[in-house]
Formats: structure tokens, C-alpha cells, sequence
């Protein structure tokens, strides 16, 4: 055996990699070596621990656990089963009796639309959508904390962009009238921060100012609305919504994005809209599961109520501990430390205690705006939110989030 290994070991070939080129490793040196040695300490700063199997896992987006759902399941295994043919294209060729125009459809109608398209992930439906709808003398005006997708879906369409102030209508209509009528894009609920979109006044500037509203229900579709169609339906938004996006990597626990057009802009976007064009289609086995899990959500009303109770306990928790996160009200909740650095130490002390959270820093945040997120399921037990709420207990002597930076602008701008 160690002979065997010796002549594996002679065998394996060794690797070499042409040199870079200069300009790539001046951009390395001056953007990423400083934050890998002196904010990560020379090691890959999402990678904490790996969770055990009691580990409380609060870094994920399955809201309604319905992954591992047993009709989700069968549909996925009966359509493996199949025999029938099927060729792997990009979903331009797919004729109208092609099994995910039927959920693309259905999905559409759910949120109040008349047509819509599958895309391969969240991020692809945002790119596609607005490479499509807008163009250099489109503006596009965005939420400062919108989806960095909707950001990449404006450069792409080669658009001009415009921020305007987080939840600030005001700051838009101001905006608007600078620069003309466009496209008005926002999250319905904010992923970094779980904050709920200000949709009703939103829409109104937008209307009044003669701009296209686009909303990306990302975190609302399955949790928000009847039968969770959304914010926009929950709202009675969906008529003056032009176009709505989501990601099906949510609550849908699946791979894949969505968004609205009117019927009448099908070949339109079908001729336009590169990731749909350039991008080979779902499989067959994952648009059995989607729509599958279509039937489970809109069937899922008790879960979206104990997902908004888990909400409200823990979210009322970690307040009364000291806790800012006064910034969102969802069941994505933001423990915005600040420094990349501390973050990093906040996530080893949760993980040390067995709660597991996503970390999020630039380019998902703003620079020196690092947080953990934790992300709530229906699938918690009461047990696991008390085991969080004395995690944090623990941690708030040591970790003082009345000290971090966030609590300070916030007591600043009352006058405290």
C-alpha cells in the first residue's frame, strides 16, 4: 500500500498557472489583500464553523420549510421517472404546451399578472428584465438598498441610475422630477435589513411622475399576501405594478427566478432579454417541484402565521436586550455590527453557542456596514427561539450592541 501511494503521489501532476496580468494584480493588492490580512485575518471571512446536528440554522431562506415536503418530492422523483424525451435549450424554444409555460403561467396569476418567465436564479430575472425594459435614455431610480441584481440589471441595459434615500418617497419624487419618467425599482422587503417597503406611497410618486414600477417580491412571495401571492397583492398593488420579480430560491427553496410582462411583450422579451436567451432552461425534474411547491405554499397559511409569530417574539427579544434593529420589521433580522472584524467575532460567539447566521459585508453591504442576518423559518421551534434569545442574552455584555455604530447614528439623529 505505501508503495501504491509513493507512485500516486510521483504521478500527480504538478500545476502551473501563467502569470497574471499587472493591471489584475494591482486590483487584488489595492481591493482584496488589505481586508484578507487586516480585517480577516488571512482566512475567508464566511466560513465559520460547520454546524453540528443541533446547531439552530438562521442562515437560510426556506421561510415555510417546505424543503424535503413529500408531494414536493414525488413530483421531483415522478418526474425523473418519466421516459419521455426531452432536449436541453434555452427556454426561447419552449412551445406553449412545454411543461414550465404552464407554471410560468400559473405563477403569474397568482400575483395578479397575466404572463410571465422562468430564468435560472433570482439574480438572472432582474438582469434579464431590465436589460430588456430599459436603455440609455431609460432612467431607472432604486432604493439605496435595493438587490444588488436590480443594480447589474440597470449597467446592463446601459441605463442611468439614480438612488434615492432607503423607505424615502419623498427623496424620489424629487428625484423624478430632475431627471424625467422612468422605471422605479424596489425590494418589497429589504434583504440585508427585513425592512418592509413603504409600496402604497411608493407607487403614488411613481404614478404621479409618469414612471414604470418594478418590485422584487424576493422575501415577500410565500410569506406575505393570500395564499402568499406577496406585498403587491397584499397591498392590491399588483394593477399598478408593471413588473414583478422574485426569486424562487426563497421561500420556493428551489434554483430558480421569475418575473411578470404583460402578455403583449412576450416575443418582445423572448428577442430581448439575453440571460433568457443565452441561458439553458430549468430541468424538467426542478419545474415538477416548483410547481409543486406552488400548491404547498398556497396551502401553507398556518405557516406563514407562525413565521410571523417567530417574528414578533424574537424580533421583541433581541429589542428589549438592546438589540438595534430597530431598521427592519420582517424575518430577516440584521445584527449590523459594523466593522468586518467585529462581525467576525460576533459570528464565532453565536456559532460557540449553536446559532448559525449568514454574514453579510461589502459588496452586499454598504463598506463598514457588515452585519450578521438572521433568517427565520416556520419550521422553529419554541425551544430554538428560547435557545437564541439566551444566546443573545449572553452575548450582550460582550458583544455591546448599544455601543455598535448603527445604535449611535440612531441615537444621534433623536438628539439623545
Amino acid at each position: 500500500m505505501q508503495v501504491l501511494d509513493r507512485k500516486l503521489s510521483s504521478a500527480a501532476p504538478a500545476f502551473h498557472n501563467p502569470a497574471l496580468g499587472a493591471q489584475l494584480g494591482q486590483r487584488m493588492a489595492r481591493d482584496f489583500t488589505p481586508r484578507w490580512h487586516q480585517q480577516w485575518g488571512g482566512k475567508f471571512m464566511l466560513h465559520g464553523q460547520a454546524p453540528g446536528p443541533n446547531a439552530i440554522r438562521l442562515d437560510g431562506n426556506d421561510y415555510l420549510g417546505v424543503t424535503g415536503h413529500p408531494q414536493i418530492v414525488q413530483a421531483q422523483i415522478d418526474a425523473l421517472g418519466k421516459t419521455q424525451e426531452f432536449v436541453v435549450q434555452s427556454g426561447v424554444f419552449h412551445l406553449g404546451q412545454h411543461p414550465a409555460r404552464a407554471l410560468e403561467t400559473a405563477l403569474a396569476r397568482w400575483v395578479g399578472k397575466d404572463d410571465g418567465f422562468l430564468c435560472q436564479s433570482g439574480y438572472s430575472a432582474n438582469v434579464g428584465l431590465l436589460q430588456a425594459i430599459a436603455d440609455a435614455q431609460t432612467p431607472v431610480y432604486l432604493d439605496t438598498l435595493a438587490h444588488k441584481s436590480l443594480w447589474e440589471g440597470v449597467h446592463a441595459a446601459r441605463a442611468p441610475a439614480y438612488a434615492f434615500r432607503h423607505n424615502d418617497p419623498a427623496h424620489l419624487a424629487r428625484m423624478m422630477a430632475e431627471h424625467g419618467p422612468g422605471i422605479v425599482a424596489v425590494d418589497s422587503v429589504y434583504s440585508t435589513t427585513g425592512a418592509l417597503c413603504r409600496l402604497a406611497e411608493i407607487v403614488e410618486v411613481a404614478e404621479a411622475g409618469g414612471s414604470m414600477m418594478l418590485v422584487d417580491e424576493s422575501h415577500s412571495l410565500g410569506t406575505h399576501g393570500p395564499q402568499g401571492a406577496g406585498l403587491c397583492v397584499a397591498l392590491e398593488l399588483s394593477e399598478r405594478v408593471h413588473f414583478i420579480t422574485a426569486s424562487l430560491a426563497k421561500a420556493f427553496a428551489g434554483r430558480a427566478g421569475f418575473f411578470t410582462a404583460p402578455a403583449q411583450m412576450r416575443y418582445y422579451i423572448l428577442c430581448t432579454s439575453f440571460p433568457n436567451i443565452f441561458s439553458s432552461s430549468l430541468l424538467p425534474h426542478e419545474v415538477a417541484g416548483l410547481a409543486a411547491t406552488l400548491q404547498v405554499i398556497q396551502d401553507s397559511d398556518a405557516a406563514r402565521a407562525r413565521l410571523q409569530a417567530h417574528t414578533r417574539r424574537l424580533r421583541a427579544s433581541l429589542s428589549d436586550l438592546g438589540y438595534p434593529i430597530d431598521q427592519g420589521s420582517e424575518q430577516i433580522i440584521a445584527l449590523e455590527v459594523g466593522l468586518e472584524c467585529d462581525t467576525m467575532v460576533l459570528r464565532d460567539q453565536l456559532e460557540a453557542r449553536g446559532v448559525f447566521g449568514a454574514m453579510f459585508c461589502a459588496p452586499a453591504t454598504s463598506s463598514k456596514r457588515a452585519m450578521m442576518r438572521l433568517t427565520l423559518s416556520a419550521g422553529l421551534m419554541a425551544s430554538e427561539l428560547a435557545h437564541v434569545e439566551e444566546a443573545a442574552r449572553e452575548l450582550a455584555p460582550i458583544a455591546k450592541p448599544w455601543d455598535w455604530p448603527i445604535a449611535r447614528r440612531a441615537r444621534a439623529s433623536r438628539g439623545a
